[in-house]
């Protein structure tokens, strides 16, 4: 798994969302290096890891948490299932645990509206195998959805996507599968360290609503929202940075 790090001072793990890469985190990596030693993930199957064909998400917690020392590990999306099984499965490794955008249920159910429709990722996963590029960028702009700049994001998000070569399908339907059936939400109560929840007010894959649950959920929480779509780092990556600075500088050592 391709792990590259940047900047200097207190540890941080920083992981990316499905069909990306550590790319999509370029404004946020300039400002969290100017203040952490950042190790940026690229997940199995993408970016730089595409020589891998399959995801696990416990399997990807313990092989960044093998490659990386003790750090505040922040997951965006997908990356935040990731970050958020280490902290329960290898809390030692974790020191303080982000979730950006990131739900214990992306699904929606009976005792959960908090969440997207169950047929949205098997849909997603029919059309990976029927139409590669455009279930990608269907996606993408399902995660743009609700910005006051969507149009501008998605742009971005296009070009980025395949910056670093086309994800493994392989490893983007095992993480829609992932999507599909995590639900964390009774294990949230374990969490042993404290956690900070991100937000985007007009997000439409992870409710806002999905975030405060979980900030009352976990112990030792808090909550911060921001005016953005899915990916609120793209338009607030300063103020991020400057929210998990303060939010480091808190955490037991």
């Amino acid at each position: 798994m391709h792990i590259e790090s940047h900047g200097s001072g207190p540890e941080l793990v920083l992981i990316h969302g499905w069909a990306m890469h550590g790319g999509i985190f370029a404004g946020l990596l300039d400002a969290l290096a100017e203040r952490f030693h950042v190790h940026l993930v690229d997940l199995p199957g993408h970016g730089c890891s595409r020589d891998e064909t399959r995801f696990d998400v416990a399997d990807s917690a313990r092989r960044i948490a093998a490659s990386t020392p003790r750090a505040l590990w922040v997951g965006w999306s997908l990356g935040g299932l990731v970050a958020l099984r280490a902290a329960l499965d290898r809390p030692g490794q974790v020191r303080g645990l982000g979730l950006i955008a990131s739900s214990p249920r992306f699904v929606s159910a009976t005792d959960w509206p908090n969440g997207v429709g169950a047929s949205v990722f098997a849909e997603f996963g029919a059309e990976l195998e029927a139409r590669y590029r455009h279930a990608i960028e269907r996606f993408l702009a399902l995660e743009t959805m609700g910005s006051a700049h969507a149009q501008a994001e998605l742009r971005e998000l296009k070009k980025i996507a395949f910056a670093r070569g086309e994800p493994r399908i392989e490893a983007l339907t095992d993480g829609l599968a992932a999507l599909d059936a995590s639900d964390l939400r009774a294990e949230l109560v374990q969490l042993a360290m404290p956690s900070l929840w991100i937000a985007g007010r007009r997000d439409r894959l992870v409710p806002a609503a999905a975030m405060r649950w979980s900030a009352d959920a976990a112990p030792n929480a808090r909550y911060l929202e921001f005016n953005s779509g899915h990916a609120p780092f793209l338009e607030h990556a300063t103020e991020i940075a400057d929210a998990f600075a303060a939010f480091a500088a808190e955490l037991p050592a």
